[in-house]
């Protein structure tokens, strides 16, 4: 199949390749852009190695790529998922993986380790207050920096060629201007993103486990059944 993916521009390495090794071909689509606010960027690296936090927690790949080139030293580093812990692996960073690629698992995942401590939290300007609640409830405090905003492209999605959409973010679905086809499968990378599409009247067929690797096999096995 030929699959539309939602990313951000510029920050779709390694998707073709991946795609292809399920025996797809992809291409990126982008409804968001990032602007990166390089002063914020500035004040978590500097509070980074003042050692403010006993952990950080990357909740994607792109603040990793901003933030993780930037330290030259750095606490326990917790990454969301695979492809977020390959970008820090490059700066030299290893981190950890949480066991499912959603960040209301980090809190689980952490356990009693939280009480007492901090953690350092680069991130877009987009609300969680699920995650930070649960910090504070965990008995930890968090200091959360928003580096990037996230804004609309307002760019239709070019689909004509595509035989799939795959959204990657609730909001990637939300700020998307496209025009939806029966014959278009619909493809959402977790159970967040298909909450915010079936809201929006638009359920998927095919649902991943947050990240692209699973979500390209449960398009292949719901292939298989079809």
């Amino acid at each position: 199949m030929k699959i539309a993916i939602t990313r951000l521009e510029n920050k779709a390495a390694g998707d073709r390749a991946l795609c292809a090794s399920y025996g797809h071909d992809c291409y990126t689509v982008s409804p968001l852009r990032a602007d990166i606010r390089m002063e914020r960027v500035a004040l978590f690296v500097d509070a980074v190695h003042r050692n403010e936090f006993d952990c950080l927690f990357f909740t994607s790949a792109l603040p990793a790529g901003i933030i993780a080139p930037r330290l030259t030293r750095w606490p326990r580093v917790i990454a969301i998922g695979p492809k977020t812990a390959e970008i820090l692996r490059e700066s030299g960073i290893e981190a950890e993986v949480l066991p499912a690629f959603y960040s209301r698992d980090f809190v689980p995942y952490l356990g009693d380790w939280l009480r007492g401590r901090t953690v350092g939290i680069p991130r877009a300007d987009v609300p969680n207050p699920g995650l930070l609640d649960g910090i504070t409830a965990a008995g930890g405090k968090f200091h959360e920096e928003r580096i990037y905003a996230l804004v609309p492209t307002d760019e239709e999605l070019a689909l004509d060629d595509a035989d799939a959409v795959l959204f990657t973010s609730a909001m990637s679905y939300r700020k998307a201007r496209w025009q939806p086809r029966d014959d278009l499968l619909l493809v959402a990378i977790g159970d967040v993103t298909a909450d915010a599409m079936q809201a929006g009247g638009h359920p998927p067929a095919v649902v991943g486990d947050g990240s692209l690797a699973g979500t390209l096999d449960a398009l292949n096995r719901y292939r298989e059944g079809a």
